[in-house]
């Protein structure tokens, strides 16, 4: 499995989640999580301006210190997460390329959504047809399988932006399972249909 030592995340990933926790959990629980930080990564995380780029090390220590407190009492914390960054800060950084006319239209668009807020590596549609579409992660070192579940949240959340109705995303290839890549198939209704 690659490792994410040289990979890099925007700080809006951090930011999201830290308001993401805030919102849900209240602020007891927020400064229980930063607390268990590393004091130079909470600091780093804090003062990162959402376009900057962080260590992706960082943000997974985020991630899996937030993991470690929240998943007892809500195992489907990180999808949900990921639902919340893409409608709330990713809609406000990147709400043009959210917004599509169909879903198809959003997958296929030339500028990549994903290596906005992840650095190296690309989201890329491999299969697209109506109603469907599956997206294979290329050249990420994912590290953690919490990067898969907030994958498929954010996924759900900007198919349904792009119009998509009754949006169901399935993690079907995953490199934490002895995949070779990590791949989620979309399916959603169309305009009109039943």
């Amino acid at each position: 499995m690659r490792t994410a030592t040289t990979a890099t995340a925007r700080g809006s990933t951090a930011h999201a989640t830290l308001r993401f926790i805030q919102e849900t959990y209240g602020d007891a629980t927020l400064e229980t999580i930063t607390s268990r930080l590393d004091p130079a990564a909470r600091e780093r995380l804090n003062a990162a301006a959402m376009t900057d780029e962080l260590p992706y090390n960082a943000v997974l220590e985020l991630w899996r210190t937030s993991d470690d407190t929240l998943r007892a009492r809500d195992a489907e914390w990180f999808d949900r997460a990921g639902a919340f960054a893409i409608g709330s800060l990713g809609q406000q950084l990147y709400g043009g390329l959210l917004r599509k006319s169909t879903p198809a239209e959003f997958v296929t668009q030339s500028v990549s959504l994903f290596r906005l807020y992840y650095a190296p590596g690309d989201m890329v549609a491999v299969e697209v047809e109506a109603g469907r579409a599956v997206l294979r992660l290329d050249g990420f070192p994912t590290a953690s399988p919490l990067f898969c579940a907030r994958q498929s949240g954010g996924l759900r959340r900007a198919t349904e932006l792009a119009g998509g109705r009754a949006v169901r995303v399935r993690h079907v290839r995953c490199e934490h399972e002895g995949d070779a890549y990590c791949e989620w198939e979309l399916r959603w209704e169309r305009e009109g249909q039943n």
